[in-house]
């Protein structure tokens, strides 16, 4: 499992309010923790609006967390070219653009984007409410990648969304809690119109959400895309991030098909020399039916 989303709020490191409101601490120890009945082989730490543009706590948080593990950060847009260099070589692979919670110079950062991917190959995380994914679809559409965080929030912004997935965009499946749309019907469209799209995260800890991730969202997630459960819940991931892939292996056949043991010799052909010749009175002609 690849989580591709998730928050870490370290008492070591700066938060500041967002509306009025701050999150309980979150650490890697509490994570880990939470996720330990599952088999998680790497992830995106995503900065949170109460992080602001700070790096100090995503570089302590990656180097802690090891290979495998990557970040998602928002960045000053005046930001050098070496800064986006220095953070792509710790494992940084995104930027987030949180436009639902903060307000947002769009002309800034859609050139921040093209900068950055230029430079290092990344690609741009969006937090957006379906509902304003309409007048800003030709903005983003412009984007060189792009993917859209909890399922783009909405009902009202799914056609879009699904044109927007269409066009190679990639969908976070996370915040089941903080949507207002039927889950597993938005779950199905998308990953018709691009098997490739979904990429499982669990959001946590779940930050002014209805409910945080339960163990039974990753049940919908499997019973929704059946034997595409792998790729979305870590190779979609692990290749939009530009990670190895991960390798598994097959399964040994606990019934392994045996031949059959003969007890006569196999059936030889006869060579056309060898095969009997009919005897000429064999032959008997239809008859003629006169009409």
């Amino acid at each position: 499992m690849f989580d591709a989303h998730f928050h870490i709020f370290d008492p070591r490191f700066p938060l500041a309010e967002n509306d009025g409101y701050l999150p309980d601490l979150y650490t890697i120890a509490d994570y880990r923790k939470r996720m330990s009945r599952f088999d998680v082989r790497g992830g995106a730490v995503v900065s949170g609006s109460f992080q602001g543009t700070d790096q100090t706590y995503l570089k302590a948080a990656l180097a802690e967390l090891g290979a495998g593990w990557v970040g998602v950060t928002t960045l000053d847009l005046d930001a050098s070219d070496d800064d986006i260099i220095e953070l792509d070589r710790i494992g940084v692979r995104a930027l987030r653009f949180n436009l639902k919670r903060a307000a947002a110079d769009i002309t800034g950062m859609t050139l921040q984007a093209l900068r950055a991917h230029e430079l290092v190959g990344w690609h741009v995380e969006v937090y957006i409410d379906g509902q304003m994914l309409a007048s800003l679809q030709p903005v983003i559409s412009k984007l060189p990648a792009l993917s859209i965080d909890h399922l783009g929030m909405s009902d009202e912004g799914l056609p879009y969304l699904l044109d927007l997935v269409d066009r190679g965009a990639r969908v976070k499946a996370t915040g089941f809690g903080r949507v207002s749309m039927n889950v597993a019907d938005t779950l199905r469209r998308i990953h018709t119109v691009n098997p490739e799209a979904l990429m499982f995260g669990t959001d946590l800890p779940g930050t002014r959400a209805g409910r945080p991730f339960e163990d039974s969202d990753v049940d919908l997630i499997c019973d929704v895309v059946g034997t595409d459960m792998f790729a979305v819940l870590e190779d979609n991931a692990r290749a939009f991030y530009r990670l190895p892939a991960y390798e598994r292996a097959t399964a040994a056949d606990p019934l392994p098909t045996v031949p059959l043991h003969r007890t006569e010799q196999p059936t030889l052909p006869l060579r056309r020399d060898e095969l009997p010749t009919p005897v000429p009175d064999d032959t008997i002609p239809f008859p003629i039916i006169e009409r």
